[in-house]
C-alpha cells in the first residue's frame, strides 16, 4: 500500500526547498560566483545579495538589518548566542538560567560553560513542557549574566511565555537569548515591538523551507557578545569566514515566503493537524505529550504504551510515512527523550513516541492514510508485546 506514496510529516526535522528559493540561488551558484569580498562586479553582485538578504529577514523579524549575522544555521546561532555571551560578561558574573527541554545546541554548550566555572541553573518544567516566569525570576542573582529559553520546542510543539520571560529579563538587565528556529514561518515576530526585550534569536533557514547549512543570529544593538569565528572581516569581523552567498540569498527568499499571509497559512495547517489529532487519540494506550493548545500549529507528539518508537518508525516507513520520535539531531540514540523525561513521562512510554509534524507538503488525503495506516501499525507491534493488554483509550 505504501509503495507508491509518500506522506512526508517531519517537517520539524527539515522542510523541502521551495522553488522559487531554488530560482534565487541558482545565480550564484553558476554565473555569479564571485566572493562578496572581492570589488570587482561579480564580487560586488554577491555582495549586494548578501545585503538584500540581510534587509529581507530584518524585515521579517521587526528588526535592523545591522543586527543580522549570518551563520551556518541554529546550532552555531546558540552556541554562538550562548558561548559568546558568557565569555562577553564573564567579569560581571557567571550564572546562566536555561530550562531542561532545550534544543541540544543549548545544552550541551551550557555543559561545556559548566566545565569553566560557569554556574547554570536548569529551571524545571510542567507536565506541559511550560516553564513558570516567577520561577524564572526568583532564580535571578546578582551574577546572572545569560537567560536562554526556547521560542518553542522541537518535539512536544510547547511555545514558551516568551513575552513575559523577556520583560522579566529586561527588568532585571540581564541579557535574553531564545532559540526560535521551530517559530519562523509559524507566527509573527516583531524584535521592535511585542518581542522587543529578545537580546538574541537564533533561526535556521531549512525549517522554513530554505536551504540547509544557513542560519542567522539576530544580536540586539548594544548588546555584549563575542566574536565567535576568527579571521576575515565579514559580519562586521564578529563571524569570520567567506559568506555562503547562494545559502544567504535563499535564505531571504524563504523567510519573505514563510512571513507572507503568516496567519492564513497557520491556521490550514492547524485544522489539519487537530483532524489527526482526533483520530489519532482513539488508538488505545496512548498520550499527547506538550501543551494541547499553546503548540505550535503543525506539532503532534505522542507516546504509545507497549511498543517501542523505533519499530514504529520503520514500520511507518515501510507503508511511505516519514515521521520522527524526536528531534532528528538525536535519533539514532537509545536514551529516552530529554524533552520527554523532563516534563516526567516515564521511560518505558517515553520509548514509544511519535512525532508528526504537518507542513507546506500535506494534504487532507495524508492526514486520511495516517489515519488508516497508524492504527494498524500500532496493533500489529502490540500484538507481539507480551505486556500489551486492550483497554482504555487515549489520555488527554
Amino acid at each position: 500500500m505504501g509503495e507508491n506514496r509518500l506522506v512526508y510529516m517531519d517537517h520539524a526535522a527539515t522542510t523541502f526547498i521551495k522553488q522559487e528559493v531554488v530560482e534565487t540561488m541558482l545565480p550564484f551558484l553558476k554565473d555569479h560566483f564571485g566572493n562578496p569580498s572581492s570589488l570587482y562586479s561579480i564580487g560586488r553582485e554577491g555582495k549586494e545579495a548578501v545585503e538584500t538578504a540581510r534587509e529581507k529577514l530584518a524585515k521579517a523579524l521587526g528588526a535592523s538589518p545591522e543586527e543580522i549575522y549570518f551563520t551556518s544555521g541554529g546550532t552555531e546561532s546558540d552556541n554562538w548566542a550562548v558561548k559568546g555571551t558568557a565569555f562577553a560578561r564573564r567579569k560581571k558574573g557567571k550564572h546562566i538560567i536555561t530550562i531542561p527541554i532545550e534544543h541540544h545546541a543549548v545544552l550541551y554548550p551550557c555543559k561545556y560553560l559548566e566545565t569553566k566555572g560557569f554556574d547554570v541553573t536548569y529551571l524545571p518544567v510542567d507536565e506541559y513542557g511550560l516553564v513558570d516566569p516567577a520561577e524564572l525570576e526568583a532564580a535571578i542573582r546578582e551574577d546572572t549574566i545569560l537567560i536562554s529559553v526556547m521560542y518553542a520546542n522541537n518535539e512536544i510543539g510547547t511555545i514558551e511565555p516568551i513575552l513575559e520571560i523577556g520583560k522579566v529579563a529586561g527588568e532585571h538587565g540581564v541579557p535574553f537569548h531564545t532559540d526560535a528556529v521551530q517559530a519562523i514561518g509559524n507566527f509573527s515576530l516583531d524584535l521592535k515591538g511585542k518581542d522587543r526585550d529578545v537580546n538574541m534569536l537564533s533561526l535556521s533557514a531549512h525549517k522554513f523551507y530554505g536551504p540547509k547549512g544557513i542560519g542567522a543570529l539576530y544580536i540586539r544593538e548594544g548588546t555584549e557578545i563575542d566574536s565567535y569565528i576568527h579571521g576575515g572581516a565579514q559580519e562586521k569581523r564578529k563571524r569570520a569566514g567567506t559568506e555562503n552567498v547562494a545559502g544567504i540569498a535563499g535564505m531571504g527568499k524563504a523567510i519573505e515566503l514563510a512571513t507572507a499571509n503568516i496567519e492564513k497559512h497557520a491556521e490550514k495547517i492547524r485544522k489539519m493537524r487537530d483532524r489527526l489529532r482526533k483520530g489519532i487519540m482513539e488508538i488505545p494506550h496512548c498520550r499527547l505529550n506538550g501543551h494541547p493548545e499553546r503548540r505550535l500549529p503543525g506539532n503532534l507528539n505522542f507516546s504509545f504504551e507497549y511498543i517501542e518508537g523505533e519499530s514504529l518508525l520503520l514500520m511507518l516507513d515501510q507503508m511511505g510515512i516519514c515521521s520522527s520520535t524526536g528531534s532528528a539531531c538525536s535519533s539514532g540514540s537509545l536514551d529516552p527523550s530529554h524533552v520527554l523525561s523532563a516534563i516526567g513521562v516515564p521511560p518505558e512510554i517515553a520509548q514509544g513516541s511519535l512525532r508528526l509534524t504537518l507542513g507546506d507538503a500535506n494534504t487532507e488525503e495524508d492526514v486520511d492514510y495516517v489515519l488508516e495506516v497508524l492504527p494498524q501499525v500500532v496493533e500489529k507491534l502490540r500484538a507481539i508485546s507480551p505486556f500489551y493488554k486492550p483497554s482504555d483509550v487515549c489520555e488527554k
